[in-house]
């Protein structure tokens, strides 16, 4: 007996050095994931650049978890003004694809085999694919709504409110709660003449 506890320690000794070993080098994984490195902001630079999500680029091999990248971006300023810059470009990337998107007719049409009642025979014809044509709007009204989301100034609508005829801003001065109390009075006296 006195035996098999000593192979149930060793046995135990054994899987506790695996499991050390296991931690040990996913640590150090995590480590080289997290620590800062240039080579690895210049490429995430260029892919926001050219449009690409930043999520979408985090998840790919040899990024950082984007997490990682906030905390590179809250410790540099440096890199954040140039992820700043980036994403500007991307987003006329953003807009210049949709341009490319809309251009793009080579799959609005498509051949079909439908019966031709005259010959009574099924025949190949070219017809509108509407599904890719329907397919391409969402595609450029998805990127659209980014776009005006992320910089409204550049891509979103403008909505103008005026308060006169010649383009004037409204004035708010003196409509304090006073002034504001004082109108509401002078409309009840009003609809009070006119009812009597």
């Amino acid at each position: 007996m006195p035996k098999r506890r000593n192979d149930s320690a060793d046995a135990k000794k054994q899987v506790a050095r695996v499991l050390r070993d296991a931690q040990q080098a996913a640590t150090a994984e995590t480590e080289r994931r997290l620590s800062y490195d240039p080579a690895i902001a210049q490429a995430i630079c260029e892919g926001l650049s050219e449009g690409i999500p930043l999520r979408e680029l985090c998840r790919r091999e040899g990024m950082p978890p984007y997490r990682t990248l906030y905390s590179w971006i809250e410790r540099d300023a440096d890199l954040a003004a140039h992820i700043a810059r980036a994403r500007e470009i991307g987003y006329d990337s953003i807009a210049e694809e949709c341009l490319e998107i809309a251009d793009n007719a080579s799959n609005d049409w498509v051949d079909r085999e439908q019966f031709n009642p005259r010959t009574k025979r099924p025949e190949m014809v070219r017809v509108v694919d509407q599904e890719h044509i329907q397919r391409s709007k969402l595609r450029i009204e998805t990127r659209l709504k980014l776009l005006a989301k992320w910089r409204p100034a550049k891509y979103g609508e403008r909505v103008a409110v005026t308060g006169a005829a010649d383009g004037a801003p409204i004035k708010t001065e003196g409509t304090g709660s006073d002034a504001l109390l004082e109108i509401i009075r002078n409309m009840e006296l009003r609809r009070r003449a006119a009812s009597e």
